[in-house]
């Protein structure tokens, strides 16, 4: 999990809770990098004070939604429970993943579904291909957005200053030696992949993972997520991934396009 974004305008929102955001960015500092902390640990990582981050890890505890074990402080398994109750609201999940068991097992690759949360994509489905990568991922699990294919097919779609705003936060890092690190071409390449309607990633995230990914938009023509296929750079070129894989993944997204208005 990361800490939840924070709308620079909140101060004149008189509406604003300010607790209830300071309790969410204690949650969200729980990770897979930090997946127990101290009561000091947490207020640092959640950019608190310790008397605040100990009411806040107090009342969590006292929740459920929190272990405490001596001084360590951990997620308990009931924050599980907030997932499931957002996946439950997404129909077209359990409408896509037929078709893309269907697919990943036809083309013997993996098929996965993920959602835009602020500069990180958060898959919500995912079907693995026998020949796993060397990552392993599954529902829940967090990358890059602006490195990976099912990021860019959504980036795309918010305005230029947003698009900005999201890419100027980030420390950018080379995670392979093609990945794209300057901010004006990661810029230009996500504008172009929304003028074309598809993304391809190749090697920027991981030597040898090649993915393509397409938007699912809902009935209003905004974009809710993004479905994938994703393989290595020695089994399929690009081109091939063009001609057989597109088509597949447009398919499967214009079936769910009608299904996912709200």
């Amino acid at each position: 999990m990361t800490p939840p974004v924070r709308p620079a305008h909140h101060r004149d929102d008189k509406e604003f809770m300010t607790t209830l955001a300071k309790g969410l960015a204690v949650l969200g500092a729980f990770g897979r990098q930090h997946p127990t902390m101290t009561l000091s640990e947490a207020a640092q990582v959640a950019e608190l004070s310790r008397a605040t981050a100990r009411r806040i890890l107090r009342t969590l505890n006292a929740l459920g939604y929190v272990e405490q074990n001596g001084r360590e402080f951990s997620l308990s398994p009931r924050i599980v429970d907030l997932g499931f109750a957002y996946l439950s609201t997404q129909s077209w999940v359990d409408r896509a993943l037929p078709s893309m068991r269907r697919l990943s097992e036809r083309l013997d690759e993996t098929c996965s579904g993920a959602i835009l949360q602020g500069t990180e994509i958060v898959y919500v489905a995912r079907i693995a291909a026998r020949r796993i990568m060397s990552s392993v991922l599954s529902v829940g699990s967090r990358l890059p957005a602006f490195h990976t294919a099912l990021g860019r097919a959504q980036l795309g779609f918010l305005e230029e200053a947003e698009i900005w705003r999201r890419l100027m936060s980030l420390r950018i890092e080379a995670y392979t030696p093609y990945t794209i690190t300057e901010p004006q071409a990661l810029f230009d390449r996500v504008k172009a992949d929304r003028e074309q309607g598809f993304s391809i990633v190749d090697e920027e995230l991981e030597r040898g993972l090649r993915a393509l990914a397409v938007p699912i938009m809902d009935g209003g023509g905004q974009v809710v997520a993004a479905i994938n296929l994703s393989t290595h750079s020695t089994r399929t070129t690009r081109n091939e991934m063009r001609e057989r894989f597109l088509p597949e993944l447009k398919a499967i997204a214009q079936q769910l396009s009608p299904l996912t208005g709200r």
